[in-house]
């Protein structure tokens, strides 16, 4: 694609490199003034824990307070979920793209980003498929080399992406192409752990550990022994497992349940999640410890709509799954490019299956309000509940702040709900809240 200036950021594709134009940004206020640093990335975070790639000790920034991303369409401005918010003049950004020379104030601090002369260059596929994932787009031909490298190493992998984008097959990709593909791959779904059994289910126990304990019973990480186990939505595990997965990740080895003595295991960690780790570690619901030891090698998995151009190559792969030897219809593929997806790749797989087995093609998108009365026949009844839920809550969150005239405080009093849970809402959902800068938080 051609160069791209919106707005002041460049990110262009020549030959097979993606180049991103450099920012830096300065502390021009606060008590780490005339602090300055320069992107070495596409995202840069800043906040007051280590990691961070401007880290300030103003008391007032959270851990992971924001970062900014450059993309295609400019540079943008995502808060993690800070207690205090994140502001461009006297609105209070959820995700907003920023332009060059905009001031952003975090706490106490004020920061300048400016746009160099400078890019940084990142390789990309000359292929469109990389194990199970298929993509041409200039988004999935850039992860595809990461994933390899991924896959080169040893290191603990955390994936991270909306629901259905295909986080696990990330995972088995890599796995695959590693050298431990010939041992065994574990999945483990940690939102569907049991509570009671989840410390058993990962680490095993012995007999008569608890009732119901008739023998001894090795857990998902001697499984694994000598392969991959891939702990999918790491963010709903356990306060209180968290430190013994952390154990596991410092030392190697794993006690059962009602044993005294440790075994070592010899497993190559992947975790994915669909909620930013960030943000639960600034709301105290995930280790920070446990964070940084998961987040070694960064993958960032692109939604469907950053995906130009790939509607149509996955709905001819997924049609020739049902339909061997056969074509999808071009009417179809147009239709199905049309649309938009909330669900993602998962989203669009149910769609051309359909199409696919039935002729029918999927409805419009429906209103956010027919959304929520209208339960998808794509999926199943937990994918659409949770879609109406999703629908449901975009369209209140905006009434909400609509009624408050954008004001963040005023909506959340109005709600009977904390300000940090109605910003994660807003958040989530990309809607974009203003609050005044001086009232004070609710919780």
């Amino acid at each position: 694609m051609d160069d791209t200036h919106t707005p002041g950021v460049t990110v262009a594709v020549r030959g097979r490199a993606v180049f991103v134009r450099q920012f830096e940004v300065v502390v021009v206020d606060g008590v780490d003034r005339d602090a300055r640093v320069v992107s070495s990335s596409h995202e840069f975070s800043i906040g007051s824990a280590e990691g961070n790639d401007l880290r300030l000790t103003d008391p007032a920034v959270s851990r992971h307070h924001c970062a900014l991303v450059a993309d295609e369409r400019g540079l943008r401005l995502d808060d993690l979920g800070s207690r205090n918010g994140t502001f461009v003049g006297e609105l209070e950004v959820v995700t907003a793209y920023v332009r060059a020379g905009v001031r952003i104030r975090i706490g106490q601090t004020v920061c300048l980003v400016q746009i160099l002369d400078r890019e940084l260059e990142t390789p990309i596929a000359a292929s469109d498929r990389y194990g199970p994932l298929i993509g041409a787009s200039s988004a999935m031909r850039r992860l595809f080399p990461l994933l390899e490298r991924c896959a080169a190493s040893a290191a603990t992998v955390l994936v991270v992406g909306e629901t259905g984008t295909g986080k696990e097959l990330v995972a088995e990709a890599i796995h695959v192409h590693s050298a431990r593909s010939d041992a065994p791959y574990v999945v483990i779904d940690c939102g569907a752990l049991s509570p009671d059994l989840a410390e058993s289910e990962l680490f095993g126990h012995v007999r008569g550990a608890f009732t119901g304990a008739d023998r001894d019973r090795e857990g998902a990480f001697e499984s694994a022994h000598g392969g991959t186990i891939f702990l999918d939505e790491i963010g709903e595990l356990p306060l209180a497992l968290q430190p013994l997965l952390l154990r596991v990740l410092e030392n190697r080895t794993v006690r059962r349940v009602g044993a005294t003595e440790y075994r070592e295991v010899d497993v190559r960690v992947i975790a994915a999640s669909h909620r930013d780790l960030r943000a639960l570690v600034n709301d105290k619901r995930f280790r920070a410890d446990l964070y940084y030891r998961l987040n070694v090698l960064h993958v960032a998995v692109p939604p469907l709509r950053e995906r130009a151009g790939d509607i149509e190559l996955l709905a001819a792969a997924m049609w020739a799954t049902f339909r061997p030897e056969t074509t999808p219809p071009s009417a179809l593929v147009e239709h199905l490019a049309r649309l938009s997806w909330p669900g993602n790749v998962r989203e669009l797989r149910n769609a051309v299956e359909r199409a696919a087995l039935t002729g029918q093609a999927p409805p419009p998108p429906p209103s956010q309000s027919a959304a929520v009365r209208i339960a998808p026949i794509d999926s199943s009844y937990q994918e659409a509940k949770e879609r109406a839920v999703r629908a449901w809550e975009r369209e209140w969150v905006e009434a909400l702040l609509g009624a408050a005239g954008g004001n963040l405080s005023r909506a959340a009093r109005a709600a009977k709900m904390g300000r940090s849970h109605l910003r994660e809402l807003a958040r989530r959902h990309g809607v974009i809240a203003a609050a005044a800068p001086s009232e004070p938080d609710d919780e």
